[in-house]
């Protein structure tokens, strides 16, 4: 989320990890705040205990700005030494074990998911390069560019252009059948990775947010990955039932394996159903 934020602005982004210097840094305020915690912790007025945020990582290079802190990733903005806009750059942080093994792990996977897409002539973020020592990824700025999440929100708001959704879920069904045909799985689909270039009545779509990625050609894994858009739709986006119909119509009539992936789905929803009934 935090990347499709930083991403969708115009502005570049950097993402700082929780290795190399940025690890030291923290482990001595973790220690402080552990010798600060046994002389008896922060209570606010009402007698509570205040937990003390933790500061973000410095950025991975000097002059940038962060502007979105997530639970796995920080967010900065910036120009290069030549005056151009830095492309966005995610400091993930997945946990500290292992030296950030999981980290890298999620870091490669990403560049390798979003070099795939971009093989294909899938709409994506081009990867300039990755920073192992502060667990950074540097990508375009996909320029002006607003969230389809914001899209949504502002069409419905103003009550106007609704044919205009049923066009972005057929754009967007084509665009998830072409990245399923080469069995790549987003693992996070929203509404707010899908990023639409202006102008927006040309319906440009860019994928983005590649850090829960894999390579599957599982139907099964598919059909999930459609669910787990479908649920974004149902959660965030109220009166949206035809949209997402459009979506999966086109995903259905673009993609060449599409017959098991939406049996997959059907069967993902079902038991998605029984889990609900049983609580």
């Amino acid at each position: 989320m935090a990347a499709a934020q930083a991403e969708a602005g115009g502005a570049h982004s950097v993402m700082a990890g929780a290795a190399g210097t940025a690890m030291g840094d923290l482990g001595a305020a973790g220690s402080a705040m552990g010798d600060f915690g046994a002389a008896g912790p922060l209570m606010d007025g009402a007698g509570a205990a205040v937990v003390a945020e933790e500061p973000p990582p410095p950025p991975p290079l000097p002059g940038l700005r962060l502007v979105q802190q997530g639970a796995e990733a920080h967010v900065y903005r910036g120009l290069s030494s030549g005056g151009r806009p830095w492309p966005s750059s995610r400091p993930k942080r997945y946990g500290t074990g292992a030296g950030g093994a999981a980290e890298r792990r999620r870091m490669a996977q990403e560049a390798r998911s979003l070099l795939r897409c971009r093989r294909a002539g899938i709409p994506a973020p081009v990867v300039y390069f990755v920073d192992y020592v502060t667990n950074s990824i540097y990508l375009e700025d996909i320029v002006d560019s607003i969230t389809v999440q914001d899209h949504i929100y502002s069409v419905q708001k103003s009550g106007n252009d609704t044919d205009g959704l049923h066009k972005l879920g057929e754009k967007m069904g084509e665009l998830l059948a072409r990245m399923h045909d080469e069995d790549i799985i987003h693992g996070d689909l929203t509404t707010a990775n899908l990023l639409l270039r202006p102008p927006m009545e040309k319906l440009d779509l860019v994928l983005i947010d590649f850090g829960l990625s894999f390579i599957s050609g599982l139907p099964e894994d598919k059909g999930v990955d459609l669910y787990v858009l479908e649920k974004a739709f149902i959660s965030t986006h109220p009166d949206t039932e035809t949209m997402f119909k459009a979506l999966l119509k086109s995903y259905a009539a673009a993609s060449k394996k599409s017959g098991p992936v939406i049996k997959k789905l059907d069967e993902v929803r079902l038991r998605g159903r029984k889990r609900s009934m049983i609580g």
